[in-house]
């Protein structure tokens, strides 16, 4: 009979707790939703927001005559060779625009915040140069390191990647290790 008592009790709480369960999303409203998206974009940064607009633009729109720009390096890769930690280095990549139409470099991106490029900021005309300078900074850094440059660009492409390398030696009594 306890037994019995026991299991009814057990499956009355169990009902009782799924009936009151209250569904949370129900709860959020289209409003909170226009609410919390006004916010994410307000906290966007503004530049951040042009460039993702213009990046999209770009790779979206063709142009109308069908040219476009094409992208010659005078390297894919720089190794800098060994340094140590904390060492900071810089390099110069050649850009030529053998395409038809000016070449635009919307964004340069390192793939790490140690890996800083500074890209031109005028169009290049077709069959002109200009000089990506790179920076590394290898500070709390320590063995191969390889890195890679994003360019977002008006090319037909739309990306264009080029590499950094490093052999890092921690400093001495850093306790930098592999």
């Amino acid at each position: 009979m306890l037994k019995k008592t026991a299991n009814l009790l057990m499956v009355s709480l169990l009902f009782s707790a799924l009936a009151c369960k209250d569904n949370g999303s129900a709860k959020i409203t289209e409003e909170d939703m226009k609410t919390f998206e006004s916010e994410a974009v307000a906290t966007t940064p503004a530049n951040n927001a042009a460039t993702v607009t213009d990046a999209q633009s770009v790779q979206t729109t063709k142009p109308v005559d069908g040219k476009y720009p094409k992208i010659q390096f005078n390297k894919l890769e720089h190794d800098f060779g060994t340094i140590k930690s904390g060492e900071k280095v810089e390099t110069e990549f050649i850009v030529k625009n053998i395409g038809e139409a000016d070449l635009v470099i919307l964004d340069a991106v390192g793939s790490c915040g140690c890996t800083v490029p500074n890209p031109p900021k005028e169009p290049i005309k077709p069959g002109a140069s200009a000089p990506i300078k790179v920076s590394f900074d290898s500070t709390n850094k320590s063995g191969q390191q390889s890195k890679t440059v994003t360019l977002t660009t008006n090319t037909e492409i739309g990306k264009e990647n080029f590499t950094i390398k490093a052999n890092v030696l921690p400093k001495e009594g850093s306790g930098i290790s592999k």
